[in-house]
């Protein structure tokens, strides 16, 4: 099993950036597809971006390509998410996640979740 913490959210003009954490404990961080999630209220959580176990690739969502960037740091067991050129609808809570197996951008993959931290982007 692996357990997953985020941080780094907060309150963020539009415009601006954060960078989010995910740090991980317990099984190999290597062994599990990373990936970040979001939930903005009263919608489905949607994927973001992910690091796949299988290929060391990185996917993300169109609503996000071009602004987001997932990492992660393999000493540290730490995953990350830089996220620039936020907008309002970046507004939601983020999660990270891992998978064993499965599509790697269907939230149903993932058997582990953290907490969730809160991005709140205002105009």
């Amino acid at each position: 099993q692996v357990q997953l913490v985020e941080s780094g959210g907060g309150l963020v003009q539009a415009g601006g950036s954060l960078r989010l954490s995910c740090a991980a404990s317990g099984r190999n961080f290597n062994y599990y597809t990373m990936a970040w999630f979001r939930q903005a209220p009263g919608k489905e959580r949607e994927f973001v971006a992910t690091i796949s176990r299988w290929d060391g690739g990185s996917y993300y969502a169109n609503s996000v390509k071009g602004r987001f960037t997932i990492s992660k740091d393999i000493a540290k067991n730490t995953m990350y998410l830089q996220m620039n050129s936020l907008k309002s609808e970046d507004t939601a809570v983020y999660y990270c996640a891992a998978a064993e197996f499965g599509n790697i951008r269907a939230r149903n993959s993932y058997n582990y979740w953290g907490q969730g931290t809160q991005v709140t982007v205002f105009s």
